[in-house]
């Protein structure tokens, strides 16, 4: 079910003219042949009747696949919904931790799931052993990044953190400022140097030509960058952002500007010229390379809790915050449809009959993906000699 209007110019296309001549790892191989397979015949389809006029309607199946940027924005807007119903009536502030550009090494080859572990890690325990220090108990809603705004690697965390937390006495308030920066940037420089140099010398981490040491010594000498700032439009604009990556990363179909079979165009945002948008071109090839880098591994989880927003304490903890808050739940969500939700996110039924507007579309016939290997896919899309 597709909501919403396509992108005249996709991802897909690149991928189909370029990706044949790339070395993709397992993970890298199945989001390509996902992403050039979706909303095609190879993943299948149903033919649908109008109760009404009687038109035939054909629709092909979406792949689904979380890197997929044509996937996933109902899932998207509803994962965001039920994660305001987790907010409390008090300020947030979201932080984002970053780490030195010597450091990207370690999260770019062999043993990257370690290191990606290490930063979540080396993020939420700095926040909740600086917040435990000075009495109370937070919530922590994290997601990872691995992007810049033209698609370089660049890991770090984002983190929405409530202005307060449980503490012995109640609920403890930190309405203007949540911790001090120095004091968060030396803890997680602390904490992550000394999750990479322990899994360095276990021989879990491969940095390639670079000398793992030479790298750590060159991270332990700068000053880190720990962001915290509160949202000017509240937490929920914090939710919202954070949704728009549990179903695809680093690019979307609508951000790129023109293709001509061999250079792709892009819009980004130069956050250093005053976040101004502006036109990055690239060979296929690279563009290909530099989207896949970004394909996560098999099974990582890319939005964690921590804090009382773990998922075992999550229910009875945010209760006990809203009792001391004097704070009413937030009305229950009412269960639905998918078709409902997407009519009442998106204003489209997916269910209307597009040609009379009147009748319902109503399955008659579907027909299964076709079984095809991710390397027999990937070898079909490999340009023809002229």
């Amino acid at each position: 079910m597709a909501c919403g209007p396509r992108a005249a110019l996709a991802i897909a296309d690149v991928l189909r003219d370029h990706v044949a001549r790339l070395r993709l790892s397992p993970e890298q191989a199945k989001a390509a042949a996902h992403i050039l397979a979706c909303r095609t015949g190879r993943l299948g389809g149903h033919r649908a009747l109008c109760d009404r006029c009687g038109y035939v309607h054909f629709a092909y199946h979406s792949c689904r696949d979380r890197h997929c940027p044509r996937c996933g924005s109902l899932d998207q807007a509803l994962w965001a919904e039920a994660q305001i119903q987790h907010l409390l009536p008090i300020n947030y502030f979201h932080l984002v931790f970053t780490i030195p550009e010597s450091l990207r090494p370690f999260f770019l080859r062999e043993g990257r799931t370690h290191a990606l572990e290490a930063l979540f890690a080396a993020s939420s325990e700095t926040i909740l052993e600086v917040a435990a220090r000075r009495g109370l108990r937070p919530g922590i809603l994290a997601v990872l990044h691995t992007w810049t705004q033209q698609l370089e690697g660049h890991p770090h965390t984002h983190c929405l953190v409530p202005g307060g937390g449980l503490g012995k006495d109640g609920f403890i308030h930190r309405s203007r400022y949540l911790f001090p920066i120095k004091v968060l940037r030396y803890v997680f420089k602390i904490k992550l140097l000394q999750r990479l140099r322990r899994l360095s010398n276990e021989g879990k981490l491969s940095v390639g030509r670079h000398s793992g040491y030479e790298l750590l010594r060159d991270a332990d000498s700068r000053t880190w960058n720990v962001d915290v700032r509160r949202p000017l439009a509240g937490p929920v604009q914090v939710v919202r952002y954070f949704a728009r990556y549990t179903r695809r990363i680093a690019l979307s179909d609508r951000r790129l500007a023109s293709y001509d079979g061999n250079t792709v165009a892009f819009r980004y945002r130069d956050r250093k010229d005053g976040n101004r948008v502006k036109v990055k071109k690239l060979d296929g090839e690279t563009f290909c390379r530099r989207f896949l880098s970004h394909v996560l591994p098999h099974r990582f989880v890319r939005i964690r809790r921590y804090g009382i927003l773990s998922n075992r304490v999550r229910g009875r903890l945010l209760q006990k915050c809203r009792d001391l808050l004097r704070a009413k739940a937030p009305p229950a969500t009412k269960k639905e449809s998918r078709s409902a939700a997407c009519f009442r996110i998106f204003g489209v039924d997916p269910e209307l009959c597009p040609k009379c507007k009147k009748g319902r579309l109503i399955v008659r016939a579907t027909w299964r993906a076709t079984p095809l290997p991710i390397d027999t896919v990937l070898a079909t899309l490999a340009p023809r000699a002229p």
